[in-house]
């Protein structure tokens, strides 16, 4: 990794914005990566999300910072993959106390860039794949809590900044193997236009517009290094297969919320009137509507025939919010994870520890197991071992 690093300073201090020229490759790519004789053209990566750099302000007590340990128990349990969303303000230099400016989100701070690389390769170090993902990118965000300058569907300045970030990220991994290092371009994605409203609207955002951010992104990373493994989430809030990108050599990333009656049960950023939510079942109806397996399966049917198109497919956030039933978690949830397995797709836990996750979740119907000081849900963690 030194080299990378050497490369990283040399970007950050010296390197302009250009425009990559670089064709995208064909399907080869993907192929390469595929180490199970299914479909799917990327593996069935298992694991989870890691939020150590999640919100655009650091927490106060480091509540989010992964471990060593937390690694080598992964590895252990086999799991193979760990997803990092990253709100990129964490690592610029920029006086928080005030809206940030476009010309801000171009101060890279290196030392907190190290911070990141060092997460990323103890991850490696345990032969977990990392994913990078900007859950927060320059104009936009599936959360409010941050004032963005711009809009990345409709500026071209936010778009250029993302570019730049992405370049960025590509320099800091450039000698790293597809093997072991992905670029998830921006978590998420609709059509926003008050950021700072959480339950604003949210609509599709055209095909024509993905397509160009989505394909600028992809020439600039693999203008670094033209072997890099690009994912893009699916538009509607990762809920839609994206039509207009599939020549692009780029994976799409599904999600694993569905019906948000289960997945997200009395949460406030997810509804209005959390506290009318109707109470959460596994089969049955919720909100006059009947929901099963076979919702679940119409649901994932684009993202399989995306499968069989040759289209690689992960499913890069799925769980519950601590509020719902256990049981009818587990219900639902074995569901999701046994169809996403039929068809070879892989799988990231929203989160390992904390409200979603497998340990100290919160959940006030789990019977704990005592795991090296933490609360572990072996119910859940059976599950996912199972799938």
């Amino acid at each position: 990794m030194n080299s990378a690093r050497i490369n990283r300073r040399k970007f950050i201090k010296t390197t302009g914005l250009t425009s990559a020229s670089l064709a995208l490759m064909g399907s080869s790519l993907l192929s390469s990566c595929n180490s199970e004789k299914v479909l799917n053209t990327i593996p069935r990566w298992k694991g989870f999300n890691l939020l150590d750099y999640f919100g655009a302000y650091a927490s106060v007590n480091n509540s989010n910072s992964s471990t060593e340990d937390d690694f080598k128990w992964m590895r252990d349990w086999g799991f193979d993959f760990v997803r990092i969303p990253m709100a990129y303000p964490r690592y610029l230099k920029f006086d928080p106390s005030k809206p940030i400016a476009a010309e801000e989100t171009y101060n890279i701070d290196e030392a907190k860039v190290e911070e990141i690389v060092s997460l990323v390769e103890k991850a490696q170090k345990h032969n977990l794949h990392v994913s990078l993902n900007l859950h927060r990118a320059p104009g936009y965000c599936v959360n409010a809590g941050f004032h963005e300058p711009f809009n990345l569907w409709k500026d071209k300045a936010a778009q250029d900044s993302f570019l730049y970030h992405w370049e960025m990220w590509a320099k800091v991994f450039e000698n790293v193997s597809s093997e072991k290092i992905s670029f998830d371009l921006v978590n998420e994605p609709s059509m926003r236009e008050d950021m700072n409203d959480q339950h604003g609207e949210r609509t599709t955002i055209p095909g024509e517009i993905y397509r160009k951010v989505a394909k600028a992104a992809a020439e600039r990373i693999r203008s670094v290094n033209p072997n890099h493994l690009v994912i893009a989430d699916g538009n509607d809030v990762g809920s839609s297969v994206i039509p207009e990108i599939t020549d692009l050599n780029i994976a799409q990333s599904c999600r694993g919320y569905y019906p948000h009656w289960v997945s997200h049960y009395q949460a406030p950023w997810a509804m209005k009137n959390p506290e009318s939510a109707p109470m959460p079942v596994w089969p049955g109806e919720m909100n006059g509507e009947y929901f099963d397996k076979g919702s679940l399966e119409k649901l994932y049917q684009p993202w399989t025939d995306l499968v069989k198109q040759g289209v690689g497919v992960h499913c890069g956030e799925c769980g519950c919010w601590k509020k719902t039933p256990h049981e009818v978690f587990l219900a639902w949830f074995e569901d999701v994870l046994s169809i996403l397995t039929e068809h070879g797709i892989g799988y990231a836990l929203w989160n390992f520890r904390g409200d979603f996750g497998i340990m100290d979740s919160g959940r006030e119907d789990v019977q704990y197991e005592d795991w090296h000081g933490y609360k572990l849900d072996r119910k859940l963690l059976n599950l996912l071992m199972k799938y």
